[in-house]
Order: C-alpha cells, then sequence, then structure tokens
C-alpha cells in the first residue's frame, strides 16, 4: 500500500469514528432521560477536550513522540471508552466515558492532518485528495444506523441507535492497530531555548490576519457545530423516517467529497480569502432553505452546501496552517485552531443552541425553526463580511495568492 493510499485510509477510519456517534448524540441523550443541562455538559466534552489538549497533548506530540505511536495509543484508548458509551445509562459513566473518549480523540484530529502534511509533497495539491478519505468514512458512519434501524419498534428505538458507539468504537480499535503501518512520524526538536510548542503557535495571533482569522473561525465553528445540535431533531420534526436522517445528512459529505477534488484548484483561482468568503456562506444559504423550505427534495439538495461549507472553509484553514505556522509548532497550531473548531466553537454552540431551541419550543413541544435558524444565517453573513474586510494575508513563499 503506497504512502498516499495509507493516508487516505487513516482519515477514512479517522472519522468515520466520529461520524457514527455525532450526529444521533442529541437524539440518543433525551431517550436516557438526561436534562437539557447534563445534555449539554456532554456535548461540551469535545470543548473540555480541546482546551486541554492545546497545553499538553499537542505539545507533546509536536515535540515528544512520533505522531503514529500517539495515533495508535489514543485510539485504544478511545475505542474502549466508546465500546463502554454503549453499556452506560446513567449520566455521570455516560459522561466520564464521552469525556476520556474525546481527551484521546480531540488531539487525533491535528495529529492525523501533521502526519498527511509530513508525508505529502505538495499541500495545497494533495492534502484535499487525502482529507477526502474523512470525508468517504463520515458517509460510510451513516449508514450502519439506517439498516440497524429499519423495521425497528419504536419501543426499541433507543437500544437500534445506541449501537452506533459500538461501531464507532470498533473502528478506534481498527485504526489504532492500522496508525502502526503509518509512515514514521518523528516529534520534531525545538528550536533553542524554546520549549511550548503552544506558546510559539499562540504568539502569532500577534499578526492581524491571523487574529481576524481566529476570530471568523470561531463564528464557524459555532454555526458548524450547531448544525450537528439541530438538525438531526429538526429532520425528524418535519417527518423524515428515522432510519434515513443520517444518509440524508450524509449527502453533504458526498458533496464534500467532489468539493475536496477542486479544492487545490479553487485554491489557486481564487485565493485564501475568496475560497474561505464561499465556505461561510455555504452556511448562510443552507440555513436560510432550512428557515423557510420544509420540502424534503429541496432539504436534501441543499445539504450539498454542507460539503462546500467545511472543504472552503475548514480544510482550508488548515492548508493555511501549513503554510503559514513553522513546521516545529504545526500540530500545536492546527491544535490552536482545533480549539475554536472543536473546543470554543463546539461549547457555544452547545450552550447558544440548546437554550435557543428551548426558548423556541412553546408549550405544545412544537419549534418555531425558523426563528431559530436566522441566527446561524445572520452570523454566517457577518462572518463572510469580517473575512471581505479584514482577512489580507501576505503572500507565502512560493507565491499563493492571498
Amino acid at each position: 500500500m503506497n504512502i498516499r493510499l495509507k493516508l487516505f485510509v487513516m482519515m477514512v477510519l479517522q472519522f468515520f469514528i466520529w461520524g457514527a456517534w455525532l450526529p444521533p448524540l442529541f437524539s440518543i441523550m433525551p431517550g436516557l432521560g438526561f436534562s437539557d443541562f447534563e445534555q449539554a455538559l456532554i456535548g461540551s466534552s469535545f470543548a473540555i477536550a480541546s482546551i486541554i489538549g492545546i497545553f499538553f497533548s499537542n505539545q507533546w506530540a509536536d515535540r515528544s513522540f512520533a505522531a503514529e505511536r500517539f495515533l495508535a495509543f489514543s485510539h485504544l484508548v478511545g475505542g474502549a471508552a466508546l465500546v463502554g458509551l454503549y453499556f452506560a445509562s446513567s449520566f455521570w459513566p455516560f459522561f466520564a466515558l464521552m469525556l476520556v473518549h474525546s481527551l484521546v480523540y480531540v488531539p487525533t484530529i491535528s495529529i492525523t492532518n501533521s502526519i498527511a502534511f509530513a508525508n505529502i509533497q505538495d499541500p495545497q495539491k494533495e492534502f484535499g485528495v487525502v482529507r477526502m478519505g474523512g470525508t468517504v468514512g463520515w458517509i460510510l458512519a451513516a449508514w450502519p444506523l439506517y439498516f440497524i434501524l429499519r423495521g425497528v419498534p419504536e419501543a426499541e428505538l433507543l437500544d437500534g441507535q445506541r449501537t452506533v458507539f459500538l461501531v464507532a468504537g470498533v473502528a478506534a480499535l481498527l485504526l489504532s492497530g492500522f496508525s502502526m503501518t503509518l509512515p514514521h512520524t518523528p516529534p520534531r526538536p525545538a528550536a533553542s531555548g524554546e520549549t511550548l510548542a503552544w506558546a510559539k503557535a499562540a504568539s502569532f495571533l500577534k499578526k492581524p490576519f491571523i487574529a481576524v482569522l481566529f476570530v471568523v473561525t470561531l463564528i464557524d465553528a459555532t454555526i458548524h457545530n450547531g448544525y450537528f445540535v439541530v438538525t438531526y431533531p429538526y429532520l425528524a420534526d418535519i417527518g423524515f423516517d428515522e432510519g434515513a436522517i443520517m444518509p440524508v445528512m450524509s449527502i453533504g459529505q458526498v458533496a464534500e467529497v467532489l468539493t475536496m477534488l477542486v479544492l487545490g484548484l479553487a485554491l489557486k483561482k481564487m485565493g485564501w480569502r475568496v475560497t474561505m468568503i464561499v465556505g461561510v456562506l455555504g452556511h448562510a444559504a443552507r440555513f436560510a432553505v432550512f428557515a423557510y423550505c420544509e420540502a424534503h427534495s429541496v432539504i436534501m439538495l441543499v445539504q450539498i452546501l454542507h460539503g462546500i461549507c467545511y472543504a472552503f472553509f475548514f480544510a482550508t484553514v488548515y492548508i493555511f496552517i501549513d503554510a503559514y505556522f513553522p513546521k516545529d509548532v504545526r500540530t500545536s497550531a492546527q491544535g490552536l485552531f482545533n480549539l475554536l473548531i472543536l473546543g470554543v466553537g463546539d461549547l457555544c454552540a452547545k450552550w447558544l443552541f440548546v437554550p435557543l431551541t428551548a426558548s423556541y419550543t412553546d408549550a405544545d413541544k412544537v419549534v418555531d425553526y425558523q426563528s431559530l435558524f436566522l441566527w446561524p444565517t445572520a452570523m454566517a453573513l457577518g462572518a463572510a463580511v469580517i473575512i471581505a474586510l479584514m482577512f489580507h494575508p501576505p503572500a507565502t513563499e512560493d507565491g499563493a495568492a492571498t
């Protein structure tokens, strides 16, 4: 198996794990009797993990351990925690296991990016294709639940949904073993007098264009994570079959595959700023359609925008980091932005969209989705304006367009 194929498979398994359990999580937790506060706290596990990760695990990955070994250990522990989640039915064990999984999983997102960047020749051209494996993994993760829930009586629906934790756990254990076959990616020693990779990465926030990107990433991450809080219940509410919801949501990942294939060309032709603006505006368009149209065919079609949202903004941010940060802190720089994408942004999404949903729910438990979805629509439009007016990165050494 050649190196690029191994990196592709790594990404498939990496995002299969996450894609298996995240979309149905906020449908599973009410069935277990968890309160709104408990659901928000469990949903904040990724945020807690990303905050801890920027100070500890990413530092180790940059400076102390071979990346592929760190990946193997993390998924061994995380896989065991996911299997435990299948059996957990009360709040504290469930929260503890989700937190353990998150603590070891979140750093691996930065680490898989770093392994990929370290073993490809032209990141702007090749990373989109390698990262497309993650999109494929997310798509594949949507289908086990579809087959598991086919014909399942309403009384047994919760047990069927919970099997996603077993599926994700097995995938994590497989990736743990597969990680040891990946190219050796040794730690990068610090420059003389430097010890804290995260501190050096954070110092780049003094640059105005990095600071602007940091703020916009927080806004976009809040919208992106909010999508996973509100969309599954919304699709159920407007009449989609329970077993079909994850496949419907996976349409966005199918589009993401195609978008990843053209990402390198888009960056070359449009530059960083325009590419990111298109990605952010994809959120505004999708939530605007959600707000004003409940036709199933239109809802399925607009899921295509998810691919544009992710590839043209988040994948572009990861490539941008590789282009603008020094080699010895790139994992920590990835972690710094993952602090927003998976951490603070995720935290904001849970504590914004869960209470917002409750505030727009009447006494008969009918949600005013039109009013709810106008929030992320307005946020996305504001983020696009900020990029257009304030994000002006210099050309890279290879002359990449801004």
